[in-house]
């Protein structure tokens, strides 16, 4: 497993009973963490100083309890990048933590390849990959089909002072499609799929049918000098084997990483956070 270990504006303080308790910055959260399945030695909701508790509704979704003055919005560094802090719907806060992990790889592999790299960043969120590579020095595409989820990661973006990052709001795979016709490459592809969607047009998307038909669309988008290709995964039960096959089989063998990821905790355990793959071109 690859741990994100470096953050010191983060951690997990405790986790049971379903949820986990973390401390963004100055403010400490409770969340329901599905991978939490054993039992609390203390009742989380109790602790000292929580000020904000995502509650599950009984008839689905959820909503947020403050307990102090919580602001609307706050920040969070890792190794000088911003990124901002807040508390969504469905238990989000804009951020994932354990993808540090490939902050890191990606990082290392952007500097060390010594030549402009153009990547291509799809399900891309908030921005946190995003604003990772382009401050490594890469020129980046970031494509959502979220409008208000582009507007975050180009805060996101604002708040570091960083420009070389193309913003596009669009189904990704119709995205793709139109950048095949217009022969547009990129170097390196960063993908995180959800497990259930719905296009614009009704489309409907379910990880596991559709996600190899995907990867092998993407690849008529890499450049003929590839850096790396990134996937990760939320989905449960989806194993880092899983990735690395359909890397293997769709990208050829060899410079293929495959793991779970995850967070270090008080309690001195790890808590799982999903999964990732990544072939990285040695050259």
């Amino acid at each position: 497993m690859k741990i994100a270990n470096d953050w010191k504006d983060y951690k997990v303080l405790a986790t049971g009973n379903g949820e986990k308790l973390e401390q963004w910055g100055s403010f400490i959260l409770l969340r329901p963490d599905p991978q939490v399945i054993w039992k609390s030695k203390k009742e989380l909701s109790k602790f000292a100083g929580l000020d904000g508790h995502y509650i599950r509704s009984s008839s689905g979704g959820g909503s947020w309890q403050f307990f102090n003055k919580v602001p609307e919005r706050w920040q969070i560094e890792w190794k000088g990048i911003k990124f901002i802090v807040k508390p969504m719907g469905f238990k989000h806060t804009g951020l994932f933590p354990e993808q540090a992990v490939n902050w890191n790889d990606m990082t290392k592999a952007i500097k060390e390849a010594n030549r402009p790299i153009k990547v291509l960043n799809l399900f891309a969120y908030t921005g946190g990959a995003s604003v990772v590579c382009a401050k490594a020095g890469a020129q980046v595409t970031h494509v959502d089909a979220s409008k208000g989820m582009v507007e975050r990661a180009k805060e996101n973006a604002n708040l570091n002072n960083i420009t070389n990052i193309r913003f596009i709001v669009d189904d990704c795979k119709k995205f793709i499609e139109r950048e095949i016709r217009r022969g547009n490459f990129y170097d390196a592809i960063i993908m995180d799929p959800p497990s259930y969607g719905r296009g614009t047009n009704g489309e409907m998307w379910k990880l596991e049918d559709n996600l190899y038909d995907f990867v092998e669309l993407t690849k008529k988008v890499l450049s003929d000098n590839p850096l790396f290709v990134l996937i990760s995964s939320y989905t449960t039960g989806l194993k880092a084997s899983v990735l690395k096959n359909l890397l293997t089989l769709v990208f050829g063998e060899g410079g293929i990483d495959a793991d779970e990821i995850g967070l270090p905790t008080e309690e001195k355990i790890v808590l799982p956070c999903g999964s990732r793959g990544i072939k990285i071109w040695k050259k």
